[in-house]
């Protein structure tokens, strides 16, 4: 199973079972996310290398790659995904660095998965 289906499928897998407890402030919140990321004085790719930013910056792997996701989906350039990694390791400072790593890596696989496909 490649990298990008391995993440795919769990955060799916997982997030189903979450919402399915029917917390309300975990509704909310999916939902606020959701919206966040929709088109409004800012564009969608806009928000989702802003997105991909803090991501890095906060070091979460998991959203990195969400993000990552959205942004191949979205069309963004290798380039433009490498600027936006230089932002993030500016603002974030050194310890983003092996966070850079794994996402260069996911990104890769992403662009893998697109040639088979």
């Amino acid at each position: 199973m490649s990298l990008v289906t391995a993440f795919n499928e769990y955060r799916e897998r997982m997030n189903e079972v979450i919402l399915s407890k029917g917390n309300l402030v975990m509704k909310r919140l999916w939902n606020l996310d959701t919206n966040t990321y929709q088109e409004g004085a800012l564009d969608v790719k806009t928000k989702e290398m802003l997105g991909l930013v803090a991501s890095m910056v906060l070091r979460c792997d998991d959203c990195i790659k969400y993000h990552l996701g959205k942004c191949h989906e979205l069309g963004l350039t290798t380039e433009e995904v490498y600027e936006v990694f230089s932002v993030a390791n500016i603002v974030g400072g050194t310890i983003v660095i092996p966070h850079t790593r794994r996402g260069a890596e996911y990104w890769e696989a992403l662009q893998d998965e697109e040639k088979t496909n």
